[in-house]
């Protein structure tokens, strides 16, 4: 009697080739259908789930490494937003079955460059082949001191509104990437593929809720105006801009402050805690600036220009659907 080699899948082959080598403890190098994961002792798991898919979130020609890396940072800006510590992530990719092996090394390749940056690595995940557009989703496992999480309900009447670093780059990098806007330097059109996630930054015990701009500053500042039930008031001179997006000029103000893909933290940080913040936010070298504060009253947000007269904008910002 002859003995047959069991052959190895396509599907199989390809995760052993490039997502297998990626694969930290507890996951038995992605032979099993399922990873172990103990938190730190004396933290609790932080999760954040989402997708991009192709040509809504990503251009069909970006380089396959970036997109990996945007995926897996845009899960990561969740984290940094409620001050948690990366852990691993899952991923699951769904792609036309002719996608070149090419494709899958780079996008392995750009996984492997930030789980050394971020210091994380991928407990397991899903693959599989669909006739449409690719479609890519992370799951990213973090972890916190318990009860130091910051939620978007706590923000109070008195509170600051606060930002990290720059708004509206993301926006005007897509405007760039699709032949919108001319970007000479290129740092638009970097800052839409490879966002920057403030890791690092401890907020637990400062703010009284924040999460991470994905959707646009208005309509995500509206989100913590809903979960805590009171207005936000922005200045929007004092909204922190890039060189590059100064140089956009006016007519791409609305982009900036709608437009999404910033990656930056929105805080509420009630006055006496502020010296924290910033001692915090020079601990992390991350920039923070103040923009507005939280009022009494329905939820809503109330933008005022710089001519000092109350400023509209056409859209609240990105809607997935």
């Amino acid at each position: 009697m002859s003995e047959a080699g069991i052959e190895l899948p396509k599907e199989f082959s390809l995760i052993a080739r490039y997502f297998a080598p990626l694969a930290g403890p507890g996951t038995d190098g992605l032979r099993d259908d399922v990873a172990l994961l103990t938190p730190p002792p004396g933290r609790e798991l932080v999760l954040k789930a989402d997708g991009m898919v192709e040509g809504v979130h990503f251009l069909p020609d970006d380089p396959p490494d970036l997109v990996a890396r945007k995926l897996l940072r845009v899960n990561l800006s969740d984290l940094a937003g409620k001050g948690a510590v990366p852990l691993g992530y899952l991923i699951t990719i769904s792609v036309p079955r002719d996608t070149p092996d090419a494709w899958f090394s780079a996008f392995a390749a750009g996984l492997a460059h930030d789980q050394q940056e971020f210091s994380l690595f991928l407990l397991g995940g899903d693959t599989s082949s669909a006739p449409g557009p690719k479609n890519l989703s992370l799951t990213v496992i973090g972890h916190a001191a318990p009860g130091e999480t910051p939620r978007r309900s706590g923000a109070r009447a008195g509170d600051s509104i606060w930002v990290t670093g720059t708004i509206g780059d993301g926006a005007l990098g897509l405007a760039v990437a699709q032949g919108k806007l001319f970007d000479p330097s290129g740092f638009l059109l970097d800052r839409y593929r490879l966002p920057r996630p403030r890791l690092g930054f401890a907020l637990g015990r400062i703010v009284s809720a924040s999460m991470d701009v994905s959707d646009g500053l208005v309509q995500d500042l509206g989100h913590i105006c809903r979960a805590s039930g009171v207005a936000a008031e922005v200045d929007v001179a004092l909204v922190p801009l890039s060189e590059p997006a100064r140089l956009a000029g006016p007519a791409w103000l609305s982009a900036i402050l709608t437009g999404g893909d910033d990656y930056e933290v929105l805080m509420a940080v009630p006055p006496e805690r502020e010296g924290a913040l910033h001692a915090a936010a020079q601990a992390a070298g991350v920039a923070v600036s103040r923009i507005g504060r939280f009022a009494a009253g329905a939820p809503a947000v109330r933008l005022t220009g710089a001519d000092g007269r109350p400023m509209q904008v056409a859209s609240g910002g990105w809607s997935h659907f």
